[in-house]
């Protein structure tokens, strides 16, 4: 069992943040428009939704201990009195937390997406203002890498060396978990994405209305994430991106 109170949490931290998704076309430096550079895809490739909310991480590690965190912070601890309410992410997360557990010798790490609290700005389009997650990524870490300085853990996590789940063991995890996947939107060859910046936005309407509202009229997502069935290649799609595009170009800002 991982004593937490021994670890430097700072470590598990870095460990498990979550990598920024490329965007499908890449950024300009500029002016943070698009570039007529899409990313390229061989072979199949699933569409899931981009629920407009914020990340959250359950960190699980051997014997029972586990550990909740937003994107960059980590907010808890299994048998914390007091812990960070930012977002509401503990409140939605520790019961998913409380009933998983793992008994290998490695640290898995969960990516769920929290939505629909009125604490997030974006809640409208969900529902009520009940909060609610989906999972949509997950990665297992070699527990001895705890053992390395800091320096090298991020040299490790940025050169990619963490292993992402594929789609097949998202599915299971899911299951395990006892919640459900972002929603699975289309599965193509990369062949038939569009190339072109307002061709993917055209492709991108007939996704933008949520699959994952708690009530009422479902709203706008954020977008899409493109992803191949083992994770090798992944990417986003955010509306705003593509809006803010195509306005400068037809106002010739």
């Amino acid at each position: 069992m991982v004593d937490l109170r021994a670890v430097d949490l700072r470590k598990i931290n870095s460990l498990t943040e979550y990598p920024s998704i490329p965007t499908q076309h890449a950024l300009d430096p500029k002016n943070g428009g698009l570039l007529e550079e899409p990313t390229r895809f061989d072979g199949p490739v699933i569409g899931t939704e981009k629920v407009d909310g914020t990340s959250g991480r359950i960190i699980l590690l051997p014997g029972g201990q586990w550990l909740i965190g937003s994107r960059k912070d980590l907010l808890t601890a299994r048998g914390d009195i007091v812990h960070n309410v930012s977002l509401g992410i503990v409140d939605t997360l520790r019961p998913i937390a409380e009933r998983m557990a793992t008994g290998s010798g490695e640290v898995l790490a969960l990516y769920l997406e929290v939505y629909g609290s009125t604490k997030l700005q974006a809640w409208r389009n969900y529902g009520d203002g009940s909060p609610a997650y989906r999972l949509f990524d997950a990665a297992t870490i070699p527990l001895d890498l705890l053992d390395w300085d800091i320096e090298r853990i991020a040299a490790w996590r940025d050169g990619g060396g963490r292993r992402f789940a594929t789609e097949p063991e998202l599915h299971e995890l899911a299951e395990r978990a006892g919640t459900e996947l972002t929603p699975r939107l289309f599965e193509v060859d990369g062949s038939e994405l569009p190339a072109g910046i307002a061709e993917m936005r055209e492709f991108l309407t007939a996704y933008s209305t949520t699959r994952v509202a708690t009530s009422g009229e479902p709203g706008q997502n954020e977008g899409v994430v493109l992803r191949t069935p083992d994770r090798s290649v992944i990417s986003k799609a955010r509306f705003q991106d593509y809006d803010r595009t195509l306005k400068r170009r037809a106002t010739g800002r």
